[in-house]
């Protein structure tokens, strides 16, 4: 039986690059992860996703970035898949809910952020609701931009490896 991981082993460069960008919007990456294939097991992927990513520089973290909409929005900086923009909404789910209040305190702190550290807010937002994304976003817009840039690169790496977990199921 020809499993999900053994596809992706034997896709042509192009078809994996479009696979490989509905999990992340690195283009570097993508292009490491399919230069290290094939991949053995869905653990060796995994393990050299993660690796790869903090093996990246600050710039291929901000373009992946770039390929999220902000929270509570629908359209990313960037264009991207059908799949990784359906991907988003239900990692947003947790916005649907939200009071007007809420929306609009995250808009607000949403611009602010950007401003100060030149990137969107990421985070992690699978399972969470709206109003703990608020709390933690009031939280990381007092770090410095050291500290920041760090935990929004785990963030995007925590968004990565649900994704590529999405795919191969």
């Amino acid at each position: 039986m020809t499993t999900r991981l053994d596809q992706l082993n034997t896709l042509s460069p192009a078809e994996a690059e479009s696979e490989f960008l509905k999990c992340c919007g690195s283009q570097h990456w993508v292009q490491r992860m399919i230069t290290n294939r094939p991949y053995l097991s869905v653990e060796e992927l995994y393990l050299k996703a993660a690796d790869l990513w903090w093996d990246l520089e600050q710039d291929d973290w901000l373009e992946a970035f770039s390929s999220h909409p902000k929270i509570g929005e629908r359209k990313a900086a960037t264009e991207v898949s059908t799949q990784a923009q359906e991907w988003s909404g239900q990692e947003q789910a947790g916005v649907e809910q939200a009071q007007e209040q809420t929306l609009s305190e995250l808009a607000r702190l949403n611009t602010e952020y950007e401003a100060k550290f030149g990137y969107i807010y990421i985070v992690c937002a699978t399972g969470r609701s709206s109003e703990e994304m608020l709390e933690i976003l009031k939280t990381r817009i007092n770090n410095n931009a050291e500290d920041e840039i760090t935990i929004a690169a785990g963030e995007q790496a925590k968004i990565t490896d649900l994704r590529l977990r999405k795919m191969l199921a």
